[in-house]
């Protein structure tokens, strides 16, 4: 009896990320697209008040190394490039649904590679990423599981994930009232720690501020 109350406790603590259908995927990503191509020049700077501020030291926690590659998901017009590019990664590629927000990106950093694509769906090499920033953007993924399952094939064994908001988790529950398509809330630690640790990730950093948000996770060196 003992024993099986503790399994049950067990499952009680343990939170899964939740599996939409791919019709459901498809549909909050055409919703998505749509909604961020007619408002990608919002996007664009001057930001608000303190918030450069609060995307260096976003940008710091992935500590980033000279020559280092770089995956930017959900980069929209590229706020956080300019900040990457001053760590001299020897490539950065720029993730996002939105045509119009990665066209405005190639206008401002040619250089960097744009790929319009699901996160889950993004086909790049396995074991060839040092750095993924989800900046702004995790409440948006449809299928996280997918998506950071993803991830952690294309991340390098010991390479960091840092997912953050320069405003925190206040400003996505005000979105939330008014949003066309789903958004999930950030997880705390506990919750990162039960959804992340499957998929091969260990939490390393976490801050949870009234106008910030940073998780940084780092790949286990294993497959997952």
């Amino acid at each position: 009896m003992i024993f099986l109350l503790f399994t049950v406790s067990l499952k009680a603590m343990t939170k899964n990320f939740n599996k939409p259908t791919q019709q459901e995927v498809d549909r909050i990503n055409r919703l998505q697209q749509q909604r961020f191509n007619e408002l990608f020049y919002k996007f664009e700077p001057p930001l608000p008040e303190n918030v450069p501020e609060r995307l260096e030291k976003i940008v710091a926690n992935g500590q980033i190394e000279k020559d280092e590659v770089v995956l930017d998901v959900g980069s929209g017009t590229g706020i956080l490039i300019p900040i990457i590019r001053k760590y001299s990664p020897s490539r950065i590629y720029a993730c996002d649904l939105s045509d119009k927000m990665l066209e405005q990106l190639n206008k401002n950093y040619p250089e960097v590679k744009t790929i319009r694509t699901d996160v889950k769906d993004l086909s790049l090499p396995a074991l060839s990423v040092d750095v993924v920033f989800i900046n702004a953007c995790y409440p948006n993924i449809a299928d996280k599981e997918g998506a950071f399952k993803n991830i952690g094939r294309i991340l390098k064994p010991h390479g960091r994930m840092v997912i953050s908001h320069p405003l925190g988790k206040a400003f996505i529950k005000r979105l939330k009232q008014n949003a066309s398509y789903p958004l999930d809330d950030f997880p705390d630690r506990p919750e990162a720690e039960n959804l992340f640790q499957p998929l091969g990730f260990n939490i390393k950093k976490f801050i949870d501020e009234p106008q910030l948000y940073i998780l940084v996770a780092v790949k286990e060196n294993r497959s997952i």
